[in-house]
């Protein structure tokens, strides 16, 4: 069966619009963090996995940092452990720790692996403990202590943040053509394991690769103004401006902060996407809309 005469006019301007950013994007490096609702739909999941595999087949290198907190929270809740939460991070004793490596650096990341594979893509799954890619250091968490009237560190277990990264596995795999699939496990200098928000994981593996860009999947439209519109178009500067007057606040400024980190290190650009939207990271990408919250670093 044919196509009819309005249907091939319009995939034919799909095609052209994506030519041009294939040609510019060609052999340049693009991380990223697949988290939200695109984890656990399955048929978003298969379209994020095709999306990486056509990136892959046009020349593109990208580089899949994932999460797993909902997954997590589940196998927890099996195997009746109780958790907490501190300024929205898990609480994660040595028990806990074992869950959550058992999760991301296992079922999660080899199921994105697998995923990829069923696409035609090849792809090779790794934490941050394989070839020392994240050294790892405790995280210190400051919170409000109503009986002390003041702020105290409270210890959160297992739980890290990124001091160094070392990208020599992950060009091994770049260079062998797969893609890496990234779990945010780190470990220290002592061999202690920590889990670390993938996003953060995501924006540094960006920066020391010099990323061309970093896609940050959510379970949101975007960064939204006071009316409840995308903002996109966003220099560095104007991002700045709206997290002093308090557009953007709450949940979306550590986001948002990694994003802009990665950017001011010589990211060219970070993107806010919604992983809802299937094929949200070729939408993104090959088309000149986009469909989420655009940072890059022109001039303010």
């Amino acid at each position: 069966m044919s196509l009819n005469r309005e249907s091939a006019l319009q995939i034919a301007r799909v095609l052209t619009e994506a030519l041009p950013y294939i040609q510019n994007f060609n052999g340049r490096t693009v991380v990223v963090k697949f988290g939200g609702n695109a984890m656990v739909d399955p048929q978003l999941h298969e379209s994020f996995a095709r999306d990486v595999v056509l990136m892959k087949l046009v020349g593109m290198n990208p580089v899949v940092v994932h999460g797993g907190g909902p997954q997590i929270g589940k196998l927890l809740e099996k195997l009746n452990i109780h958790t907490e939460f501190v300024n929205g991070m898990r609480v994660t004793d040595a028990e806990t720790m074992d869950v959550v490596e058992m999760v991301l650096g296992g079922s999660v990341n080899k199921e994105i692996v697998a995923s990829i594979s069923r696409s035609g893509g090849k792809a090779i799954g790794v934490t941050g403990k394989d070839g020392g890619l994240i050294r790892a250091r405790k995280l210190k968490v400051n919170r409000y202590s109503p009986e002390l009237g003041a702020s105290e560190i409270v210890d959160i277990g297992h739980v890290g943040e990124v001091e160094h990264i070392d990208i020599g596995v992950l060009n091994v795999i770049l260079d062998s053509d797969f893609i890496p699939v990234i779990a945010p496990i780190g470990v220290d200098a002592e061999g202690n394991t920590y889990n670390i928000n993938a996003d953060l994981v995501a924006g540094k593996i960006a920066q020391v690769m010099r990323a061309e860009k970093l896609m940050l999947l959510t379970n949101v439209s975007g960064l939204m103004d006071r009316e409840d519109k995308v903002l996109t178009g966003l220099s560095t500067g104007e991002v700045d401006a709206l997290i002093a007057d308090g557009t953007i606040s709450g949940g979306m400024l550590p986001k948002i902060g990694c994003a802009l980190d990665a950017v001011k290190a010589g990211v060219s650009s970070a993107h806010i996407i919604d992983g809802r939207v299937p094929h949200a990271v070729l939408l993104e990408i090959f088309t000149d809309e986009g469909i989420g919250t655009l940072i890059s670093n022109r001039d303010s």
